[in-house]
């Protein structure tokens, strides 16, 4: 006979200061804990009741942590630009930062050189409490690059870079067939690997790169794997005069048309719309991945033109996105959310413009629900993943602790996190990564950085002179 009043065995109660739950009540528990059975959150709700309730294998935490679901990055270049960070000048304007620059410097890297942009981005996110990205599109090496996010245990959607328009560089030259051949066989070889923390979505890089053909065939194969599809849209006004001059219609018109636009797809940037393309993005349900920092970086006019209170108050889901490492050149969540939080309420002359618990939603729910992962993360409920982050208190940026997320948002960032979980493994203690040997990362880096940025014959734009 058993007694059912005993504790049930779990793996691991994380206790803390306050629990960010982020559940359907936006529950903050004082002196709180998760417990964690495997990969799953099993229970949420004050320390001393959860200690009555479970025999803990392992016990981490204390009084001097928050704890908060991890956040969701659904917008980030893993490669081609993490080994570049910096080099470019951050005084060009959008085409020349991207065909004159970040095209060239994405061509050159080879796949030892892509698989460790990528651990460095994955590193990055972890260390400052992203814990699921979605990729922008990985250049060239899609195997190797997998093979290190395994490694480093970060969740992510990837895919590598599809286009079928531009002839340059010629490295990456595709035609349509080549095109949906590489969308086709990564949606079938990294269909999910390391029980689904890593799988393939229908990525395009978008913009005007893309043939109808290619549009349709990447919708069509991302509805029959049941992914998602993600490309950028209309971050300068040369994106839609482009559509205008060869469809007459602008390009959300023009995707609602051939049947792209749906729950399943998520576009980054979207600044330069109107409001009938807003109407259209709201009756599909698809999303949007708000990339604050290369908006300013880059001069995108957000605060001019962009319409990302309009589309929340039209009920369209609206993400964060870092972006690549020459665009913000920072990989910190943290840091886009207090932007996010901050942009319109100067730019429309108004404090309730996304008020900080609304930009942490962005970060974790809203990223959640981009991902099509709206039930499995985003918030520390029983059944979601045990995604989880702890940031320390004992900083002075914490200090004193009386609200804690205008605390989360305003006031930290990720340098304050100590503890990071992924499918109830702890991937960084003490503000280390613990998957991957850190010293090597850092010097692989700056090696390789060097010698792309070498090999590339771009001038060192610098301004001030080193000696």
């Amino acid at each position: 006979m058993t007694d059912d009043s005993a504790p049930r065995p779990i793996d691991l109660l994380i206790h803390g200061c306050q629990v960010v739950t982020m559940n359907a009540h936006r529950d903050i528990i004082r002196n709180g804990a998760v417990a964690v059975r495997g990969t799953t959150i099993v229970d949420v709700g004050r320390s001393s009741e959860l200690l009555a309730k479970y025999a803990p294998a392992r016990t981490i935490g204390g009084d001097r942590f928050v704890v908060t679901p991890g956040m969701v990055n659904t917008h980030i270049h893993i490669t081609g630009e993490p080994l570049t960070r910096g080099y470019v000048p951050d005084d060009t304007p959008f085409v020349e930062n991207v065909f004159e620059w970040l095209c060239p410097l994405y061509s050159l890297f080879d796949a030892a050189e892509e698989r460790t942009s990528g651990q460095l981005a994955a590193v990055e996110m972890l260390r400052s409490g992203t814990t699921c990205f979605l990729e922008a599109g990985t250049i060239r090496f899609l195997d190797e690059v997998v093979d290190g996010l395994i490694e480093v245990g970060i969740r992510g959607r990837v895919g590598r870079w599809v286009w079928d328009r531009p002839p340059e560089p010629s490295v990456y030259r595709q035609t349509t067939d080549a095109a949906i051949g590489h969308l086709d066989r990564q949606l079938h070889e990294h269909r999910s690997h390391a029980g689904g923390r890593i799988a393939a979505w229908s990525i395009l890089v978008g913009h005007t790169t893309c043939s109808d053909p290619l549009w349709k065939a990447a919708k069509a194969l991302a509805d029959q794997h049941g992914v998602g599809m993600s490309f950028h849209m209309s971050p300068s006004q040369l994106d839609p005069d482009t559509f205008i001059a060869e469809f007459g219609q602008r390009p959300m018109i023009h995707l609602a048309e051939i049947g792209v636009l749906d729950r399943n797809v998520a576009m980054t940037h979207v600044v330069r719309v109107d409001d009938a393309e807003l109407a259209l993005i709201a009756e599909s349900g698809a999303s949007v991945a708000h990339c604050p920092t290369t908006a300013l970086k880059v001069s995108y006019g957000i605060t001019q033109f962009g319409k990302m209170p309009e589309m929340v108050q039209r009920g369209i889901n609206v993400s964060i996105g870092t972006d690549g490492n020459n665009a913000s050149n920072y990989s910190d969540l943290m840091r886009a959310t207090y932007l996010v939080a901050g942009l319109f309420k100067d730019a429309r002359v108004d404090p309730q413009m996304f008020p900080a618990e609304q930009a942490y939603e962005m970060a974790t729910l809203g990223g959640a629900r981009t991902m099509l992962m709206d039930e499995e993360i985003g918030a520390l409920a029983p059944g979601r993943k045990a995604d989880i982050v702890l940031h320390d208190t004992d900083r002075p940026e914490w200090r004193p602790l009386l609200n804690v997320m205008n605390q989360l948002v305003w006031s930290a960032d990720g340098r304050g996190v100590h503890t990071v979980l992924v499918d109830g493994k702890v991937v960084v203690e003490g503000g280390r990564c613990t998957t991957i040997d850190e010293e090597k990362l850092w010097a692989d880096a700056q090696r390789m950085g060097e010698s792309i940025t070498a090999r590339s014959g771009l001038p060192d734009r610098a301004k001030f002179p080193t000696i």
